[in-house]
């Protein structure tokens, strides 16, 4: 498996992740935590607050559709893993988004920013988690 080195689209990627969590959170008070946002859109407690939330979600979803625009075609995507392993994997990050009150958006973008020990503290569980993860399915399994 080879893995690209794209600094240029990385840098630009992280300052738009950053400036909507600064936006969000200047103009409605709220932390960028996407899991939060697509639950709360799925089962708001609000009717206020779910119309933010669906404008959030399809922003996301609407990302490849704007670099269309611009390139003129869809970016390539290229997923190394089976649908069992992507559903094993999403249902995994349901029970650690879950257990650790937040995902890595969350805790990562916004709680790290804010100095946040309890965020300082998921995020580090997130990375070891993620590096054993790779290094397991890599090297010992092999997939």
């Amino acid at each position: 498996m080879i893995t690209e080195f794209t600094p240029i689209a990385s840098l630009m990627g992280g300052l738009l992740i950053g400036l909507a969590a600064v936006l969000l959170m200047l103009l409605l008070g709220r932390i960028l935590g996407a899991t939060g946002i697509l639950s709360g859109a799925l089962m708001p407690e609000k009717l206020d607050d779910w119309a933010w939330r669906v404008a959030m979600l399809l922003g996301m979803f609407s990302g490849p559709w704007l670099y269309r625009l611009f390139a003129g075609e869809l970016p390539e995507i290229s997923v190394p893993s089976s649908p069992m392993m992507l559903l094993v994997g999403g249902l995994l990050v349901g029970v650690g988004v879950t257990l650790g009150s937040g995902c890595t958006s969350g805790h990562g973008v916004c709680g790290l920013a804010r100095g946040s020990f309890r965020s300082f503290a998921a995020v580090a569980l997130f990375m070891t988690s993620t590096v054993v993860t790779v290094f397991v399915t890599r090297h010992l399994l092999g997939v």
